[in-house]
């Protein structure tokens, strides 16, 4: 299976290029990036040196349509939503990594990413390829829109507890942190080593551009709107997403209770790992796979859940993810190149 990889340079790019590397059947037979093109992708990122040289290509959507099969786009916000179209004219499936196709409303994502939104019918057309909750869709689909790294987080964490309606859905705060490369390989004063080292920040309060994209899901799944409040941190640590979330109960039951709800939704979800009672996950513990763990605690003094759940933000937040959605896309195993055992320490 022929795949192309569109913005050859970031880092969603580079893992995309690593899982797809040991991936039995996708090959990456393009790899295309405007502003390197004719560089080798070495050059960029010198460890691949010896392994992958393969040189960057411009884009062009004729030589895609006669060559390739699959393509991801691994793009800043924005640029997908002009690519996608002719792709898809083409014949060729598209899974997108940015956030331009995760919202169905165009005024939503005109008032969140401050530019112009994807034309509505390819918005309608996309299904939104949180893997576990929505497979379905996914293998139904030629445009996926792969999820945030936190929305992946944060949904996996509150979707068995809201779909039960034992939370007061009013009551939602997700707590999230993550490693700097969640802000991309660009030069910027946020994730610059003298401001990020040895430091914490909150950013984006109350405007970081996936609470919309957590609202919608959850509005869905629900059956009633649904807001959250959402505080994001950068932390100094390269990879890796926590969401602390508290919710209040309506109902009185026990952590042995939840874990054991959270374990029947999950059950036939390989990538979803649920903690015992009186353990919550870290963010090494997931470190280079494709797994999100969760961790649960009633607290009966309060009345409120509380869910830890941890991803790497590369992998199931954004290029794992985008591999396991292919693997349901062409009815493969969903596993299939991703059974990674986490790197520790």
């Amino acid at each position: 299976m022929k795949a192309a990889i569109i913005g050859g340079t970031g880092y969603g790019s580079i893992e995309l290029i690593r899982l797809i590397n040991k991936h039995p059947i996708l090959e990456a037979n393009m790899i295309i990036s405007n502003s390197q093109a004719g560089n080798s992708i070495s050059d960029s990122y010198p460890h691949l040196s010896n392994l992958i040289e393969t040189s960057l290509d411009t884009f062009d959507v004729n030589c895609i349509g006669e060559n390739i099969d699959l393509v991801f786009l691994a793009t800043p916000s924005g640029v997908s939503k002009n690519l996608v179209p002719g792709i898809l004219e083409k014949g060729v499936k598209c899974i997108d990594l940015s956030g331009d196709f995760r919202l169905k409303s165009q005024s939503e994502y005109e008032a969140w990413y401050k530019i112009s939104p994807a034309p509505e019918d390819y918005l309608m057309k996309a299904a939104y390829g949180l893997s576990e909750i929505y497979p379905e869709k996914v293998k139904n689909s030629e445009l996926i829109a792969n999820p945030g790294c936190y929305p992946t987080a944060s949904l996996l964490g509150l979707l068995p507890i809201v779909k039960t309606k034992l939370a007061d859905c009013k009551s939602i705060i997700i707590d999230a942190k993550s490693g700097v490369s969640g802000a991309g390989r660009s030069l910027s004063l946020i994730s610059h080593y003298a401001e990020i080292n040895e430091n914490l920040k909150a950013y984006k309060l109350g405007a970081h551009q996936h609470i919309p994209e957590i609202e919608q899901v959850l509005s869905e799944e629900s059956g009633s709107p649904i807001t959250i409040t959402f505080t994001t941190h950068l932390v100094p640590m390269t990879r890796g997403i926590m969401c602390t979330i508290y919710v209040n109960l309506k109902e009185n039951i026990t952590t042995e209770e939840a874990v054991h709800l959270y374990k029947q939704f999950y059950q036939d979800q390989p990538f979803v790992r649920i903690r015992p009672v009186g353990t919550v996950p870290s963010t090494k513990e997931v470190l280079g796979s494709n797994f999100c763990d969760i961790g649960l605690h009633v607290d009966k003094r309060t009345g409120r859940l509380t869910i830890v759940s941890v991803i790497d933000n590369l992998v199931k937040g954004a290029s794992g993810q985008a591999i396991q959605n292919a693997n349901l896309l062409f009815g493969w195993d969903e596993r299939t190149g991703l059974e990674d055992i986490p790197v520790y320490p």
